[in-house]
C-alpha cells in the first residue's frame, strides 16, 4: 500500500484528500490512498512516521510550513530560500521537504500578468508570503511587505501605513493571509480600496469562497482579478510528481 497524507492543524478546511482520492480512482491507482493527519503539534509528527510506515509523502499546510524544517533529512533549494515547507518525500527514514507552493504560485499567477503590473504589494508575512516572494524576486517585480507591525529594517509596512498612493503605485496586490476564507468570509486586509483602479491585478491566495471580500473590491473597480484555487491544484500535481520521482 502507497499512503499519503496532509499534515496541519485544523484540517477541516482542506481538498486534499477528496482531490487526491479522486485522481486514485481516475487513474486506476488501486493501491495509493490519501489520509488527513491533523496533528495538535509539530511534535506529533515522529509518532505518526513511526506508527505509518506506509507512508510515502506528506503535504503540510498552516501552521507547521516552517516548524517542520526541523524534522527534516534534508530540503530543495527553494525551500531552503524561502524557509517553508509545503510537501515532503519519504523514503524509509529519509524526510526531503519541498516548496511546491513555488511553482503553483509562479504558473497559476503569471498568467494574468500584463505590462503594467509593475510593482507589488504583499498582504502578510507568513510561509505562503515567502514562496510569493521568492517568484516575485524570481519575476524581478520589486515588491513592499504588509503586516500588521512594521519593520523597516525588512521592508515591511504596517497596514495603516498603507496610503491611497502607495496603493496607487502599486499595481499588484496579493493576498498571502488567510482573511477572507471561509467561515470567516466577511474580512479583508485592511487597505484604502477605494485607490484601486482598472489597471490593477489583485491576487488572493485563498480559494475557498473562490471570490473574497478582497477580490470582491477588485471586481467592483475593473480590476483583474484571481483566486488561489487554480495555485493549489498545481501545487498538488507538483507534489505528486515529487512523491513519485523523489
Amino acid at each position: 500500500m502507497n499512503l499519503y497524507g496532509l499534515i496541519g492543524y485544523p484540517l477541516g478546511h482542506s481538498f486534499s484528500k477528496q482531490f487526491f482520492n479522486d485522481k486514485f480512482e481516475k487513474e486506476g491507482l488501486e493501491d495509493c490512498f490519501f489520509e488527513l493527519y491533523p496533528l495538535a503539534q509539530i511534535n506529533d509528527l515522529l509518532p505518526l512516521l513511526a506508527a505509518t510506515p506506509s507512508l510515502k509523502g506528506l503535504a503540510v499546510t498552516i501552521p507547521y510550513k516552517q516548524s517542520v524544517i526541523p524534522f527534516l533529512t534534508t530540503c530543495s533549494e527553494e525551500a531552503v530560500a524561502i524557509g517553508a515547507v509545503n510537501c515532503i518525500s519519504i523514503e524509509g527514514t529519509q524526510l526531503k521537504g519541498y516548496n511546491t507552493d513555488v511553482v503553483g504560485f509562479e504558473k497559476s499567477f503569471t498568467k494574468l500578468l500584463q505590462q503594467h503590473h509593475t510593482k507589488a504589494l504583499i498582504l502578510g508575512t507568513g510561509g505562503a508570503s515567502k514562496a510569493v516572494q521568492y517568484v516575485l524576486n524570481k519575476l524581478e517585480i520589486p515588491f513592499l511587505l504588509v503586516s500588521r507591525k512594521a519593520d523597516a529594517s525588512n521592508n515591511i509596512l504596517a497596514y495603516e501605513e498603507v496610503d491611497q498612493q502607495i496603493i496607487s503605485e502599486h499595481t499588484i496586490i496579493i493576498n498571502s493571509t488567510p482573511l477572507g476564507m471561509t467561515p470567516d468570509e466577511a474580512s479583508k486586509p485592511p487597505i484604502p480600496y477605494t485607490a484601486i483602479s482598472d489597471q490593477h491585478y489583485l491576487y488572493d491566495l485563498v480559494y475557498k469562497p473562490a471570490v473574497t471580500a478582497f477580490l470582491i473590491e477588485g471586481e467592483k473597480r475593473k480590476s483583474v482579478t484571481k483566486n488561489g484555487f487554480e495555485m493549489l491544484l498545481l501545487q498538488a500535481e507538483e507534489n505528486w510528481k515529487i512523491w513519485n520521482n523523489g
